[in-house]
């Protein structure tokens, strides 16, 4: 007789087999449902796999879509990209806005027949479809949003996540975007609305489809360089040994004509790195960030007795920087480049707001205050850097990403962000003096701000929630022995804590794109008589907030 247990498993094989077998029906792409086919043909050994890819759909956010290159709904594929471009549309028609749909995408595994399937949805749907000459940076796509009076762009990209992803960043025109958030990545309620849009279309088969859109031609490219090179001094200096490296991704040669327009000359490229590759072959993860993702970089700066060595992520929207120190290359932090952006575009006396993230370093607004520049704060994300002010000068965020022209683009560009780090460098080349000197500068100026963080990763995703619940009932009064100044509690609006001292800060939040919760932290330190011993406390000081804080979380350090 047959167990209930037996029963029960043969009837979650029938149900996951009916439901694949019903999006297969509906799947466009016969590699995709072939890929489906075999894994039905080996159930019950692929129950698992199956059963993760049909968890559910992969949701459209306000970072649009981001996922695994696989068949099936939880996955980035030719059917789930159909859907996402029609529910966009759809989203754009009910607004009322008519205007063409600007069409990027990177190097990446099926980027281009994600941005042809887009194409011709939105060309379908009796829109134009203007659709990038070839693979670009995605700051292209933002800058030409705006420039070719677009209602909307996406850019088929997965950022610097590994070489098995692939993603959708969707942009509003000036129609829907607004005085603050024309040329910017979507925000709320513009990503749950299109979600909607997306849960309430019929069967894929109905959607209307035309051709592959119009291609623009490279004037779009010319445009955006033109445009990124204005933002560079022609009477500062431009003597500068670079060297450079796109990480197997799409800013290469973006990145060596604008500094040749500059005048800065090419900077020498990583050979191994200059041509993209969507394999990512030299490196364990695309993300400059990385220990490890810089080696080849500051190997070839090293040979070349370079000033400065800049690194652009795949798709060149955020930038790295490393700087000789001795006989050896220190990667500048995602703050330390921040700042000093920021102290160059103050000292061009470029007036407005300034702006960073509420995980970022204080000392932007230190600096502010004592200069006398506006000054804002946001949530994490270039989604909401961008649309922190309508006189904003500058923005950046800790994780490389840096936004010098706001005229120009709504988002964060690594190529243009490049540009102005080469116009500090060479000045203070021409000084005989390099950016670490420079920071010194600041840090004797304004105290010495050491940031860190503590990054828990989980398989559970309620461990994170259990941490937050953790930390909110722990509510410390005191941290490193200072007395706690201000709790900041986002909720329902985030889930983030900020808790400050007089000289320390740490934000706690989930990760919006990994399984961890992050927590960042700083401290600052009073430079006195003697800026190396300065630093030496405030990493002291950094290792023990790092302590103290799993402490309360109840988790390692």
């Amino acid at each position: 007789m047959e167990s209930s247990q037996t029963r029960e498993v043969t009837g979650t094989l029938d149900a996951l087999r009916a439901e694949a077998l019903t999006w297969i029906t509906d799947d466009p792409d016969k590699s995709d449902r072939d890929e489906l086919y075999r894994l039905l043909d080996a159930l019950p050994a692929t129950e698992a796999e199956l059963a993760d890819r049909f968890a559910g759909r992969l949701e459209f956010g306000t970072a649009g879509l981001r996922g695994p290159l696989r068949a099936g709904p939880n996955g980035m594929n030719r059917a789930v990209v159909r859907a996402a471009a029609a529910g966009l549309v759809h989203w754009l028609d009910a607004k009322g806005s008519r205007g063409p749909v600007v069409v990027g995408y990177d190097a990446r595994h099926r980027s281009r027949e994600f941005a042809t399937e887009t194409a011709r949805v939105v060309t379908g749907s009796g829109r134009r479809a203007l659709v990038m000459p070839g693979p670009l940076p995605t700051p292209v796509t933002a800058f030409a949003v705006t420039s070719l009076d677009a209602a909307a762009a996406v850019q088929v990209t997965a950022s610097h996540n590994p070489p098995q992803d692939n993603g959708y960043k969707v942009y509003l025109g000036r129609e829907l975007g607004g005085e603050l958030g024309a040329g910017a990545q979507i925000v709320p309620p513009a990503d749950t609305e299109i979600e909607q849009a997306i849960t309430d279309l019929g069967p894929l088969s109905e959607i209307p489809l035309g051709d592959g859109g119009e291609i623009l031609d490279e004037d779009i490219v010319e445009r955006y360089l033109d445009a990124i090179v204005s933002v560079v001094d022609p009477d500062d200096p431009k003597r500068l040994a670079a060297v450079a490296t796109p990480m197997h991704g799409v800013g290469g040669g973006t990145l060596v004509e604008a500094m040749k327009r500059a005048g800065f000359g090419a900077p020498v490229l990583v050979p191994e790195q200059a041509a993209p590759d969507p394999d990512f072959p030299t490196v364990a993860f695309p993300n400059p960030e990385e220990p490890g993702a810089l080696d080849l970089l500051t190997a070839l700066a090293a040979e070349e007795g370079a000033d400065v060595a800049l690194a652009l992520d795949p798709d060149a929207d955020r930038c790295s920087v490393a700087v000789p120190t001795g006989d050896t290359w220190r990667r500048l932090t995602g703050n330390e480049v921040g700042v000093l952006l920021a102290d160059h575009w103050m000292r061009k006396g470029h007036g407005g707001v300034y702006a960073t993230t509420i995980v970022s370093t204080t000392q932007l607004k230190a600096m502010c205050a004592a200069r006398g520049f506006g000054y804002e704060e946001t949530l994490t994300g270039f989604k909401w850097l961008a649309r922190a002010d309508a006189n904003l000068a500058f923005a950046f965020e800790e994780a490389l990403g840096y936004c010098v022209a706001p005229g120009l683009l709504r988002d964060k560009d690594g190529i243009s962000a490049a540009l102005v780090i080469s116009e500090i460098a060479a000045g203070q080349a021409a000084k005989l003096s390099t950016l670490a000197d420079r920071l010194d500068e600041l840090a004797e100026e304004f105290g010495v701000y050491e940031t860190g963080q503590l990054s828990i990763r989980v398989d559970d995703l309620s461990e994170i929630a259990s941490c937050m619940t953790r930390l909110r009932a722990t509510r410390p009064t005191e941290l490193l022995d200072e007395q706690v100044t201000a709790w900041v509690d986002r909720l329902p609006e985030a889930d983030v804590v900020a808790i400050d001292t007089a000289n320390a800060r740490v934000v706690a939040r989930p990760s919006g794109t990994e399984p961890k919760l992050k927590v960042y932290l700083e401290v600052r330190e009073d430079a006195g008589d003697d800026l190396g011993e300065a630093r030496g406390r405030a990493r002291a000081s950094i290792a023990a907030l790092r302590a103290e804080v799993a402490g309360l979380l109840g988790v390692p350090h």
